[in-house]
């Protein structure tokens, strides 16, 4: 055995034999319990090898019959369904390179590689996400008044602005850039239904995310894919569902954004809402630049005191103060009673409000600003209506 020259001196000066073969005895138990871990560490490192060497053997045995059966390999085709869907989708020069790029480090990694799945991923948020697509604005003047006057009641002032910013659009003048519109009003006023009308009006889709609440910058940029679980930020997302590069994008309760040592989200917002960044829009996730200009993005809050000083800069805010009775009394009688008939299931009686019973409903119990109370009351009614049907009474045709 090898020994270190300390221990080989210490046998020499030993000279009753006993004690020399006891301490040769105890060096040779030490030297064994080394072998014995260094056989053992062998052995498992020999049968991860067989392992790794029985699944290549198998997996080229299955890919040898595939041939032979005629068929593709599930990797294999899988990579294929991917050129085919890049070869199919419209997107930048710059993002079809990177694309390509992963495409092919996807086909030349191992396919039980845990990156594959990364990369998986990115290619579908790459390939999902409207780069080029959009739908054709409708700028006639007239169709948007239509559309405005049928689905809201009052609101001259908004609606004089949003047929403003239509008209400015329609003129269709290169380089113009028109800001942002701020909806702000108490709750109940009508501000996220203005802008499904605008949506309506210019034939785009409509998509809306909700910013109560938000403290950390991830939700808005994402997280870079070194981080595992990594997704793009909630913009990304949106433009994902919205599945256009032009639809309306309404960001509600832009006036409850938080802010903690996560980050400041209403940084992350400014390269989203000014006009001259938001072309690039950089996703951490993505890594690539995103162009949101030809969104038309719509803004709403319930003050202007607590939306934060440069996003406020960025904005014009346009106030929906609220309704006075006699416009809720019409609001009530056109939209809020045949909407709770329909959803209460009565649409097939001949059901009518009088008016002094609207009246009554509006000053004993809503007094707020907008018109929710006034809807859940309403709805009320016609929940008692249809227990009294349901009981087998009839139901009065006229409410006093």
């Amino acid at each position: 055995i090898s020994l270190p020259l300390e221990k080989r001196i210490e046998i020499l000066q030993l000279e009753d034999i006993e004690q020399r073969l006891q301490f040769i005895n105890t060096c040779l138990v030490q030297e064994l319990d080394v072998l014995q871990i260094e056989d053992d560490l062998h052995s498992k490192v020999q049968r991860e090898v067989d392992k790794n060497q029985r699944e290549f053997y198998l997996r080229e045995q299955i890919k040898a019959i595939q041939m032979e059966l005629g068929e593709r390999d599930l990797w294999e085709q899988e990579v294929i369904e991917y050129q085919q869907k890049l070869a199919r989708v419209s997107m930048p020069d710059e993002i079809k390179r990177t694309a390509s790029k992963e495409l092919a480090r996807l086909k030349e990694g191992p396919s039980f590689s845990p990156e594959m799945g990364i990369i998986r991923n990115y290619l579908d948020w790459l390939i999902d996400l409207p780069w080029i697509e959009e739908t054709t604005d409708n700028l006639d003047i007239n169709h948007a008044v239509d559309i405005l006057n049928h689905n809201h009641y009052g609101l001259e002032k908004a609606k004089d602005r949003i047929l403003e910013y239509l008209a400015v659009e329609s003129i269709g003048q290169e380089g113009v850039k028109q800001p942002i519109l701020c909806f702000v009003g108490p709750p109940g006023t009508g501000k996220t239904s203005l802008g499904k009308s605008i949506a309506q009006s210019l034939g785009r889709k409509f998509v809306r995310l909700s910013l109560g609440g938000i403290r950390d910058e991830a939700e808005i940029r994402g997280h870079r894919r070194t981080y595992i679980g990594a997704l793009p930020g909630r913009i990304i997302q949106t433009m994902r569902r919205a599945g256009t590069a032009n639809p309306t994008f309404m960001l509600d309760e832009i006036d409850k954004i938080g802010n903690d040592f996560r980050g400041d989200p209403a940084g992350a917002l400014l390269e989203v809402l000014d006009p001259e960044q938001n072309a690039n829009f950089s996703d951490h996730y993505l890594d690539l630049p995103f162009d949101l200009s030809r969104v038309m993005f719509i803004a709403t809050a319930n003050q202007v005191d607590t939306i934060p000083t440069a996003l406020r800069d960025r904005m014009e805010v346009i106030r929906i103060s609220g309704y006075t009775e006699e416009e809720k009394e019409k609001i009530a009688e056109l939209y809020l009673i045949p909407k709770a008939q329909r959803e209460n299931g009565l649409q097939d009686y001949e059901i009518t409000f009088q008016a002094s019973a609207i009246q009554h409903l509006i000053s004993s119990y809503t007094r707020e600003a907008g018109v929710r109370n006034l809807e859940r009351e309403i709805n009320s009614v016609f929940r008692k209506m249809a227990r009294e049907l349901t009981q087998g009474k009839q139901i009065r045709s006229m409410l006093t």
